[in-house]
């Protein structure tokens, strides 16, 4: 099954790209690897979530804000691949940063949301490595931003 068929399948639809919202560019290919810089959890202009966890958002908006971060980032991939997501042979890391209080400790939790939904898109392919790490403020007053590196053909 082709990934776009399974996008269909699951009720997805990516996105347009999204477009840097400062000095930089939305990836950078090296070889067979692709980085794509932070993506926040935007959807048609507007963040899903803002503002930290768990005090003014709840650990399943973190989530969905974190999904809606990777269907942000497939967005910068297939436009960086023709929009060919067929040619992604794995998702290699995820870097997940969750704006939260002090004390929260389930940024893996929130994580968990981008992860389970690469697996689902992708299979095994969408088995990768990741770090999951709090901060106290993120770009725009988001809840969570989510960086990703795949390796294409």
């Amino acid at each position: 099954m082709s990934v776009r068929d399974r996008l269909s399948e699951l009720e997805l639809t990516l996105p347009a790209a999204p477009k840097p919202v400062a000095a930089y560019v939305p990836a950078v290919r090296t070889g067979s690897l692709i980085y794509i810089s932070g993506q926040l959890p935007l959807k048609e202009g507007q963040l899903l979530a803002s503002g930290p966890v768990p005090s003014r958002v709840s650990l399943e908006k973190a989530q969905a804000a974190a999904r809606q971060c990777v269907l942000n980032g497939l967005a910068v991939l297939a436009d960086q691949l023709g929009g060919d997501l067929d040619r992604v042979e794995r998702i290699v890391r995820l870097g997940i940063f969750v704006c939260c209080e002090a004390g929260f400790t389930d940024q893996p939790k929130v994580g968990n949301g981008a992860s389970e939904l690469l697996q689902k898109i992708f299979g095994e392919k969408g088995r990768h490595a990741r770090a999951a790490v709090g901060s106290i403020a993120l770009p725009l007053g988001a809840t969570v931003e989510v960086e990703m590196i795949a390796e294409v053909n």
